[in-house]
Order: structure tokens, then sequence, then C-alpha cells
């Protein structure tokens, strides 16, 4: 099946006129990027590059997809005939999948012939927007748990078959332990994990059959959900006598048990005495039930004693702030051989974009290695670090910061190239590594819930400059 017509229609009504008016081989350069952090945050964590590659090594129109735009009479021959043959013949440039990335700065670069570049934009958004912003709603949850592992269990909740795994995937890199999709497993090798439904309690003649039933087929790896008539007077004492009648004959001191509703807080910690008193203090205490990082900072603040916890819904869909709100725009554009940049001026001024083909720097102390701020600047220009460097807030100019012990590194790295993947991919794990070392380094007032440091990402005096002379000139010839 093609996914080239997985588009917005106007790529394909604008690639239509760029071919007519003879524009196909200009070589396009686009800006991806995003505006606002969701939830109020300090920080997104960049997921979907490697989907991003894929699309775009595998980019092609199939013949059915060529015969229906045939259908609607629209498109020449000699167009659709072009697009038959069309493949990414350009260069990707990419942060590294993990990276943290902050709002204003390009995250991704197409450079293509105008036509293969414009195709790009819904699908390469499409990819870019969903799974960075379930990393970075993974990772807040994770990082709200202190230490408590968080397994990922919104597959049912999931929009689609595709939100699911890709979910899955970035939710894996946000620092998950695992999920619940056992697809997963298979294709990502992120361990899959699951306990018992409420139904499959309400199946059995009584609750204590249907644990002992679950504990004998799986007795190294027992969870028993425990919510389903009565946790403390029910649920927990038919799971105690499983542990201690079942399984500590067999030899094995391991499990847990689920609760997935009521007050999960003190249902936890009346749980955790039981089992204590019962002498099971090996046994662990998962929770559940629409849990996000605000509901598990309240929970863990109320003092619940809880080992792990499952997290569906409020994560695979990042329901507090469901969209991220990246952006495809147009930065220069070769005509004839010379480079043309571009850029869009808006009464918004957050959206009036930077213009030209352009580099970004990440600053770091070189003491505490803290990334102290981002610079966004002219492709040509390089900084040295043995010499200060001053850095101004773009929108408030008289603020200024200058680093004299500091580390620069260079965030854009080249994935694709002519068309051919040069680019070594790291497994999932070194990306969900590389991640967390991403925001390790990021000062803990960034990280913060509420009313979070605003990361510093600036313009280079270059940059600054002539993005203020181009504003004029395109004020002036628009008059």
């Amino acid at each position: 099946m093609g996914k080239a017509l997985i588009t917005d229609l106007y790529e394909i009504k604008m690639s239509y006129v760029y071919f007519k008016k003879g524009m196909k081989d200009n070589v396009a350069y686009f800006d991806v990027f995003y505006r606002r952090i969701p939830d109020n945050g300090g920080y997104v964590l960049y997921a979907g590059l490697e989907s991003i590659i894929a699309y775009v090594k595998n980019f092609h129109f199939e013949k059915e997809e060529i015969e229906f735009l045939r259908k609607t009479n629209e498109y020449s021959e000699d167009f659709l005939n072009y697009l038959e043959n069309l493949k990414f013949t350009g260069t990707l440039y990419s942060m590294k999948e993990g990276s943290v990335i902050f709002p204003q700065e390009p995250v991704l670069i197409v450079k293509a012939p105008i036509i293969e570049a414009q195709l790009l934009e819904t699908y390469l958004l499409m990819l870019f927007n969903h799974q960075s912003l379930i990393a970075t709603k993974a990772s807040r949850i994770v990082r709200a748990a202190l230490g408590r592992p968080i397994t990922e269990f919104g597959a049912r909740r999931a929009h689609n078959e595709d939100a699911a795994m890709l979910g899955t995937r970035a939710a894996y890199i946000g620092g998950c332990l695992g999920t619940s999709v056992v697809e997963a497993e298979r294709l990502y090798g992120i361990k899959s994990y699951g306990t018992m439904a409420h139904s499959y309690v309400q199946s059995f003649d009584n609750e204590f059959d249907a644990f002992k039933e679950f504990a004998l087929l799986y007795p190294n790896n027992t969870s028993l959900l425990i919510d389903t008539y009565d946790v403390l007077k029910s649920g927990l004492p038919n799971a105690i006598r499983v542990f201690k009648e079942v399984l500590e004959p067999m030899g094995i001191k391991k499990g847990s048990v689920r609760i997935d509703s009521g007050d999960l807080s003190y249902l936890s910690n009346e749980t955790r005495k039981m089992l204590d008193k019962a002498g099971l203090n090996y046994v662990k205490i998962m929770l559940t039930n629409s849990l996000d990082e605000y509901s598990i900072q309240e929970i863990i603040a109320n003092g619940a004693d809880v080992d792990l916890m499952g997290v569906g819904e409020r994560l695979i869909t990042s329901s507090s702030s469901p969209v991220l709100d990246g952006v495809y725009k147009l930065s220069a554009i070769e005509e004839n051989g010379k480079l043309v940049d571009v850029m869009k001026i808006s009464a918004s001024p957050q959206k009036t974009t930077n213009p030209g083909f352009k580099k970004v720097y990440r600053i770091y102390d070189k003491e505490t290695k803290k990334a102290e701020a981002d610079l966004i600047c002219r492709s040509h220009e390089v900084f040295d670090n043995s010499k200060p460097l001053t850095l101004f807030d773009p929108n408030y100019t008289y603020k200024t910061k200058t680093f004299e012990s500091f580390e620069i590194k260079e965030l854009l790295i080249k994935i694709i190239e002519d068309g051919k993947l040069i680019y070594e991919k790291p497994t999932i794990d070194e990306i969900k590594e590389f991640a967390k070392s991403e925001l390790d380094s990021m000062w803990p007032e960034v990280k913060r819930f509420t009313l979070p440091h605003e990361y510093y990402v600036d313009l280079s005096d270059e940059l600054y400059n002539y993005k203020e002379q181009k504003i004029k000139e395109e004020l002036n010839e628009s008059i």
C-alpha cells in the first residue's frame, strides 16, 4: 500500500503549479520546528526520526495512486508521469532522536527539489508531532514517579493501530520500562507486560480460584488484580492465600498485586500493611487507573506505598495536552544556481520565521556539563569556545549573558545525502539511553512541572541582524 496520498491536497496542488511553471528542479530548504511546549512544560523530547527515515527513503507513488489522481481530471499526463517516477533525491538533516528540543529551532531540515520537499510535509509532521508528543509525555510521567517503573498500558485507548505502536515506541524512548503491546516486543524488542482483567476474575466461580489458576500457570510472573470486588476484604486476602498456599510451597517468593480503582493512596498503604503482616514483604504493589504525571505526583505526595505503575490513555493520547504544533516552513530556495533566503512575516511575532539555511548549537557549562542555551545561526557560522560568547534574548535584546568557560555542540547532522542514507541508525535502547543523558544535561528548573524555567533559544548576532534587514526589505516591497 502506498502512502504518498496520505497528504493534504494542497501539497499536490502546489506541486502541480511548480511543475507547470518549470520550477521542479529548484532546490528548496524547509525547516521543521514547533512553537509551543505541551502542558506548559519546559522542553520536548524528540522522537520519530526512524519512522521519518523509513518514509523518506521509501517515498513513491503507487500505480493505483497515480490512477486515482488521473481520474480527478485535475492533472496533466506529463505531471502524472513525473510523479510515477518520483523518488527522494535530496538531503535530510536532523537532530538525533532522543534530543531535548525547544521552540523555534529547526529540528529537521529538508533540502530537495521543491516538489519532493513539498510532498513530504504532511507525513513528516504527522510522524514528528505525534511521536515527540508521546515521548515528552512519557518522560514527564517517568520523572513524576521518582524512580518507580512505568509501563505503557494504553493500546486500547490509542487512536488507531499506528498510534498504539509508534506511541509505544515513543513512550519507551521517553523512559517507560515496557508496554502491554505484544507486537511491540516482537517488532521493537520492548518488553511486554500484563496481568489480568476484571473479566478474567469474574469468569470463575470465586476469586481465589481465579488467582490460583493464574499462579499455577505463571508462577514466576504472578500479578493479581485485587479490586474486582473489594480490595481489602476480598481481593487482597485471596491474593495472600495464593502467595502463601500456592507459590511459597513451590519455593517462589516474588509477584505483585494490582489496584485499578478507588483511593489508590489509601488502598496501597493498607495493602502494604496487610502484605507485610502476612510475611509477604517481597510482593510488589502496582497501581493503574487513568494515571498521569499530575495524579502520580499527588499519589506519591500523599504517601502512597507503590512499587510500579501502569499508565494508559493519558500517556498514549497525551490527553492533558494532545497537540504538538510542529510546522514545516520554507526558509530558502535555489533559483538559477543562486540561494535566495525567504521568510514568513506575520502579525504574530512568534509566527515570523528565521530566514535561510541554518545551524543550531547547544552551549554547555564546561564545569557542570549542563545545557545553558541553544543558538540558531546561519549555516556558515562557526564559534570558538576559547573566546567569550555573548548571547542576547531575541525578544528582549537588552537581556544578555556572556559565556567564558563553555563547550559548544552542533545539533543538526546529515542523515540522508542525495537520496542515500548515510546515518548509522542506533538501536532503540541506545536512543532511550541518549534521551536520558539529554534530560540529565538539563537543569532541574527546566524540567519542573509548574512554572518551569524558560530555556533560552537565541539567534546569533549575524542571523538576528540579517532577519531584521529581511523584514524591512519585505515590508518595503509590500507597500
